[in-house]
C-alpha cells in the first residue's frame, strides 16, 4: 500500500528518515578467520539475502509505480500525446507512461532495464504470488524466480499459477536453462496463445545493436531475428566461408565467417535498395593522430587505440584533410578538458588560418578565431548551431539513453516559449521519447550548464548528471601526454581512474 495521502505522526516520520539515512552495508564476517565450511555457509546465506533483497526491490518498485499514476499523463487530445506508433500498449496498467524513465534514473540504469524490472515486479504480484513469497523468504533464488516471471508474464494469472504450482517445488533443483524449458513446455500445453504473444512482443522489440567486444579493438554487431531466419542466415554465411576455406584461405574459419557477414551487410549484391551514404564519426586527440601520444580514440562511439585511429585515417586519407569519397570530414576543436570549443570543416579552418585576426598582429594575438556559434532570435537552431550541438552531444543526453544522434531532436532546455534562448548553451539532443517526457511529464527538472553538462532531476528527487562525451569529469586529469612506452603502462591520475574511455573529438 502506498504511503501517499496517508497521515504519519512526527515520530513515524522521524523514524523513517533515520532508517533511510542508515549506511547501505550490513554486518560482514571477517573472511580470513572463517574455515572452508564456514565460507561456504556464508556464501549460501548471502544468496538468501540477495533473494530477500530482490523481493524487497520489487515491492519498492510497485510502490513507486502506485505513486506515479497515469492520471498525471496528458490527455489523448493533448498536443504531443501518444498516438499511432507513439501509443504502444501500456507497460503497467494504471501507471504513467513516463514511469520507466523515472525508475531508470532512480536505479541509474537504462530505460529498457528499468521497464523490465518493473514488469517483472508486476508479474510477481499479479501472476506468481507463491514465487514472490518464496523469494521474500529466501527459499528461492532471484535468478530462478526471474526465469518464471519472464516466461509467465504474458499469460493469465490462472495459467501462470498452474505452471507455478507444478514447478515451484522442484525449481531450486533445476538449472535455470532447464527451468525455462519446463516452464515453456507447460505454457505451450496450457496456453499456446501466450507463447505466440511472447514471440510477437520479441519481434516488436527486435533491433540491430552494436557494442564493444571483449576483444580489444573489436566490436559486436548483433540483431534479434526469428529463429528460422537466423538459422538460414548462418547456414549461408557458413557455406560461403567454407567455400573460401576450400579455395585455400589460410585464416581461421571464424575470421572468414565474420568477414563474409560484414561483406554481405555492407555490399549486398542486387539488393535493389536506394543508394545510401553512411556517415561514421572518428574521434581522436590531435597528438594521437600525429603519433605523439597513445590517447585512445573511437569510431562510431566504440573505443579503439591511437594506432587504430591512425590506420583508419590513413585509409581515408584524412591525415591530409581530404574528404573521403561519398562522405564528409568535419573537425571539432576542444580544450584540454574535452569541452567543445568549435565545430568546423577543413575549408572553414583553412579560411580562418589565412584570414587571421583583423585587430591584432599575429605574433601578439590570442583572440579565439573559432568559437561556439552565436545565439539566434529564431526558434529553429541555425545550421552552425545544429552542427555544434550534434558534435558535442553525439546522442540523446538523457541519463543512460544514448540513442543515436540522427534520431534525436534539438531541444531547448529552458523552453523557448518560457524565454529560453536558441543558444548552444540551452540546446541539447534528446530522443523523441525523452523529449516528450521533458515537455509533458510533470515534476521533472532539466538544467544545463554553459559547457553542455546536463542535470536531470526526477519527480522523486533523484538527480543524475551527464557530460558531453569526451569531456573529463571534474577532478580527473587525462592520461599523461607523451609517446607510448611499450615497456611501461600508462600512468593514471593519483586522484582516481583514467579519464573517460570516450576521448574528446579531434
Amino acid at each position: 500500500m502506498s504511503a501517499v495521502g496517508s497521515v504519519r505522526s512526527p515520530l513515524e516520520a522521524g523514524l523513517v528518515a533515520l532508517l533511510l539515512e542508515r549506511p547501505p552495508t550490513s554486518a560482514r564476517l571477517p573472511v580470513g578467520v572463517l574455515t572452508k565450511e564456514e565460507k561456504a555457509a556464508e556464501l549460501q546465506r548471502l544468496q538468501v539475502r540477495r533473494a530477500m533483497d530482490a523481493a524487497y526491490e520489487a515491492e519498492l518498485i510497485l510502490g513507486l509505480a502506485e505513486d506515479t499514476p497515469d492520471t498525471l499523463d496528458p490527455s489523448a487530445d493533448h498536443p504531443g500525446a501518444r498516438k499511432g506508433a507513439w501509443a504502444p500498449d501500456t507497460e503497467l496498467p494504471g501507471v504513467s507512461q513516463f514511469f520507466s524513465s523515472e525508475l531508470a534514473v532512480v536505479l541509474n540504469c537504462g530505460r529498457a532495464t528499468a521497464s523490465h524490472r518493473a514488469r517483472r515486479a508486476w508479474t510477481y504480484r499479479e501472476n506468481l504470488p507463491a514465487t514472490w513469497a518464496a523469494l521474500t523468504g529466501g527459499a528461492l533464488d532471484e535468478g530462478r524466480a526471474a526465469v518464471l516471471a519472464d516466461v509467465l508474464q504474458h499469460t493469465s494469472p490462472d495459467i501462470a499459477r498452474q505452471v507455478e504450482s507444478r514447478l515451484l517445488p522442484e525449481a531450486g533443483e533445476l538449472s535455470r536453462t532447464r527451468l525455462r524449458a519446463r516452464a515453456l513446455e507447460l505454457l505451450v500445453a496450457l496456453d499456446a496463445d501466450a507463447v505466440d504473444a511472447r514471440r510477437e512482443d520479441a519481434e516488436r522489440q527486435a533491433d540491430v545493436r552494436s557494442y564493444p567486444s571483449h576483444l580489444e579493438g573489436m566490436a559486436t554487431l548483433a540483431a534479434e531475428l526469428p529463429a528460422d531466419e537466423v538459422a538460414e542466415a548462418y547456414a549461408l554465411i557458413d557455406q560461403l566461408a567454407a567455400m573460401a576455406k576450400a579455395d585455400g584461405d589460410p585464416r581461421p574459419i571464424g575470421q572468414i565467417r565474420a568477414e563474409v557477414f560484414s561483406l554481405l551487410v555492407r555490399r549486398p549484391a542486387d539488393h535493389g535498395l536506394p543508394a545510401v551514404s553512411a556517415q561514421v564519426t572518428v574521434t581522436a586527440a590531435l597528438d594521437a593522430v600525429e603519433g605523439a601520444s597513445a590517447a585512445p580514440g573511437s569510431v562510431g562511439g566504440l573505443p579503439i587505440t591511437a594506432a587504430h585511429v591512425r590506420e583508419l585515417l590513413r585509409r581515408i586519407a584524412a591525415l591530409g584533410l581530404q574528404r573521403p569519397e561519398g562522405g564528409s570530414l568535419a573537425l571539432a576543436l576542444t580544450d584540454p578538458d574535452g569541452r567543445l570549443l568549435a565545430a568546423t570543416t577543413p575549408e572553414q579552418l583553412a579560411g580562418v588560418a589565412r584570414r587571421g585576426c583583423r585587430d591584432h598582429p599575429e605574433a601578439t594575438c590570442d583572440c579565439p578565431l573559432l568559437s561556439r556559434p552565436p545565439a539566434t532570435d529564431t526558434y529553429t537552431p541555425t545550421g552552425a548551431q545544429d552542427a555544434f550541438v550534434v558534435t558535442r552531444d553525439r546522442g540523446c543526453r538523457f541519463p543512460h539513453c544514448g540513442q543515436r544522434v540522427g534520431w534525436t531532436d534539438r531541444d531547448h532546455v529552458v523552453p523557448h516559449a518560457a524565454g529560453g534562448a536558441t543558444d548552444c548553451a540551452n540546446l541539447c539532443c534528446l530522443c523523441r521519447s525523452h523529449h516528450r517526457l521533458k515537455t509533458l511529464a510533470r515534476g521533472w527538472l532539466f538544467v544545463m550548464d554553459d559547457d553542455g553538462t546536463l542535470h536531470v532531476t526526477t519527480p522523486s528527487g533523484v538527480t543524475r548528471t551527464t557530460r558531453p562525451p569526451g569531456m573529463h569529469p571534474p577532478g580527473l586529469r587525462p592520461l599523461s601526454p607523451g609517446p607510448p612506452n611499450p615497456e611501461k603502462p600508462a600512468e593514471r591520475s593519483p586522484s582516481g581512474p583514467a579519464a573517460d574511455d570516450d576521448p574528446p573529438p579531434l
